[in-house]
């Protein structure tokens, strides 16, 4: 039977040595180091002068680097088993450093492009990061709802200004789809007003009755709710991770109490018998 835990289950099994050595936080910091300076060598591969001269050396410390992932993937695999696939960070880090194994062919070059993807393991090495990415995660049902309100207003906008605009400026607003980015570029509020709505206004003076209503509800009202909800996202998983906290603590001080209680139970008894014993000595 494995040892009970004190609250009724039975206790995880003690970490082993290389275990707690992959969790240390100086094995955290040095991974991180380690991706720190990958994404200064990728992007020192991309000079062709610095490649001239230190190409060989930077190629050299590209191959150090991914042998140490490759080696803490392979550790990780050997600690945590059929584990490790149960953590989606554990999966992305196994992706990421995967794709840095492609050959560097003619056929893999796409692949081999795509080392620079071994910076984004910094997402799963550094927890603040790691909160944002879950945060994120956690609000896509929200922000999908309102990309289909946002999805919903750009089409009947872009309908709209393709029959009212399209004589005049075709370029702009000939076709739904020119309509469309038209209108994202006014959304984004890239050059919108000397670019697009003036000369729009030049022959069509009320033109800023449309294109203002547009700007109001897509930019400064449906854009904001994204926004809202991801910080309402991130807001509750930090409450979900308070009351972690909390209940991780109620249990460790109800298991505190609980060998306390035995303590004095045991101290009592101790005390009865040192009694009787005296009492049997006693004239």
């Amino acid at each position: 039977m494995p040892p009970s835990s004190g609250t009724g289950e039975p206790a995880q099994p003690a970490p082993s040595r290389l275990q707690r050595t992959l969790e240390s936080p100086m094995v955290q910091r040095a991974i991180t180091g380690l991706i720190l300076i990958n994404a200064a060598v990728l992007g020192l591969e991309t000079s062709a002068r610095t490649m001239a001269e230190i190409g060989s050396l930077l190629h050299l410390a590209d191959r150090i680097i991914v042998a140490v992932f490759v080696l803490e993937i392979l550790a990780k695999l050997w600690v945590y088993r059929g584990r490790f696939f149960k953590d989606p960070w554990n999966i992305f880090d196994f992706a990421v450093v995967a794709v840095s194994l492609a050959p560097g062919t003619a056929a893999f070059s796409v692949l081999r492009a795509l080392r620079i993807l071994r910076v984004l393991r910094l997402i799963s090495v550094v927890p603040s990061m790691r909160k944002v990415v879950q945060a994120l995660l956690q609000a896509i049902p929200g922000m999908g709802s309102i990309a289909a309100l946002l999805g919903l207003l750009y089409y009947v906008f872009s309908v709209m200004a393709t029959k009212l605009f399209s004589a005049a400026f075709p370029e702009w607003f000939g076709t739904l789809g020119a309509s469309a980015y038209s209108l994202f570029q006014i959304m984004t509020l890239e050059s919108w007003s000397m670019g697009i709505v003036r000369p729009v206004m030049e022959v069509y003076p009320y033109a800023w009755a449309f294109f203002v209503p547009f700007i109001l509800v897509t930019s400064f009202a449906v854009l904001n709710l994204f926004i809202a909800i991801i910080v309402n996202a991130m807001q509750s998983q930090h409450d979900a991770e308070r009351d972690e906290a909390l209940e991780l603590i109620t249990q460790q001080s109800h298991g505190d109490a609980m060998r306390l209680e035995d303590d004095l139970k045991a101290l009592r008894q101790e005390i009865t018998q040192i009694r009787k014993l005296l009492d049997r000595q006693a004239p």
